[in-house]
């Protein structure tokens, strides 16, 4: 099945159904008086989120929902049946933007969490409802509300724990395969990872996190190089990146530390924020270096960068170093979540950084869908303008 982890789609909620205007007319009964029911309120428009679903595909092919609406009133009092509801079932992660407004109307994180998108219309009032002690006849009737219409933005992205960042093979698909059950494709060749992958990595019995892979970045990624940084997106909502760094790559005219500045470099530029967050140096593929040189060449790197925060060393293919490095991730984790539910300080900064995080992610991703959008205009242009030069048109009067 095809990732997808976009779609716009235009819900409309159902009309409110009318009232009734009637009058009770039965044998031997004069001046029956009014008898006209209230219609039915109209269909909503809901998400679900539903963790048996990964993808927002559904959604690329029918684009218009639209709920019931509700029936109209009818003679003797009788109201109109309610619209039916539409559930639209979405992946966990989901967030739905109004696009007209920018306004972010919810985000689904629980399986099974509801949100409502549109809101049905108000039923209409039978005359009944306006029958009094000086208006005995009413003739008024109220026609029911529209229901609320909106263009719709949905945007997934996944829940993990952590999230795995590095050039194109840097080995972050074997790193998750060593870790956890996830069995993602691993080949010799740059791309390998197309898409996120996710993986459950259980430390010991009820103790245990999510990491996600993303495809590789390469330099340039931010101005739409590769694959750009589209699915940079799926890290917003980690509390730790681990860069996997090829310490055996393929060039070797360029130092594993200078690819470690410029996947920095390309972070920073698609979120500042999110470039702030912690993050771990994993020195991976060290079964290809020499056993007396891996120390020296390990230490090399972390000076030239100057690296302060935590380095692992592991050989991801064997899974040396892998536990450890889990149960590591385990410990910080366990600490951050007993922190954010006993310091609401700390609670709402972490808020403040995602939300800013997020409105990063989307303003950068918006730039490069529009310059890409501005670069395939200019093309075709160019190709209108060359068609004329190559075509002579010679109009004959006959």
């Amino acid at each position: 099945m095809k990732f997808v982890d976009e779609a716009r789609i235009t819900v409309q909620a159902g009309k409110g159904g009318n009232g009734c205007m009637s009058f009770r007319r039965e044998k031997f009964i004069p001046k029956g008086g009014p008898d006209g029911g209230d219609g039915g309120d109209g269909g909503s428009v809901y998400l679900l989120a539903d963790d048996a679903i990964n993808t927002l595909i559904d959604f690329r092919y029918t684009r218009h929902y639209q709920a019931d609406n509700g029936k109209n009133g009818s003679s003797r009092n009788c109201t109109g049946n309610k619209g039916a509801d539409m559930v639209l079932r979405v992946p966990v992660g989901t967030t739905a933007i109004d696009e007209d407004t920018g306004e972010t109307l919810g985000d689904l994180t629980e399986n099974g969490q509801k949100l409502m998108l549109a809101m049905g219309g108000f039923h209409g009032l039978g005359n009944t409802r306006y029958k009094s002690s000086t208006n005995q006849a009413p003739t008024q009737t109220k026609p029911g509300q529209p229901g609320e219409s909106r263009n719709i933005k949905l945007e997934l992205k996944v829940l993990a724990d952590v999230g795995l960042l590095g050039l194109p093979n840097a080995g972050k698909s074997t790193f998750i395969r060593a870790v956890s059950a996830a069995r993602p494709k691993v080949a010799d060749y740059p791309f390998t990872t197309l898409v996120p992958n996710l993986g459950v990595v259980s430390v010991e019995p009820h103790r245990s996190f999510v990491v996600a892979d993303i495809p590789g970045l390469i330099p340039g990624a931010s101005d739409g190089a590769g694959l750009g940084t589209r699915f940079l997106k799926h890290l917003v909502r980690t509390h730790l990146l681990l860069h996997i760094v090829d310490m055996a790559p393929f060039d070797t005219e360029v130092s594993p530390a200078d690819n470690v500045r410029a996947i920095a470099y390309e972070l920073d530029r698609f979120s500042p924020g999110l470039a702030q967050r912690d993050r771990w140096l994993v020195l991976n593929k060290l079964d290809l270096i020499p056993e007396d040189e891996r120390e020296a060449r390990c230490q090399a790197i972390i000076d030239e960068l100057q690296w302060t925060g935590p380095v692992y060393k592991i050989a991801a293919i064997n899974r040396e170093g892998t536990f450890q490095i889990s149960c590591d991730i385990m410990e910080y984790i366990e600490q951050r979540r007993i922190r954010e539910q006993e310091d609401e300080e700390f609670a709402r900064q972490l808020r403040e950084e995602r939300e800013q995080v997020e409105a990063e992610a989307r303003e950068h991703i918006e730039m490069l869908q529009e310059r890409r959008r501005q670069l395939r205009e200019l093309q075709e242009d160019e190709d209108d303008d060359d068609d004329d030069h190559d075509v002579e048109v010679i109009y004959i009067r006959e």
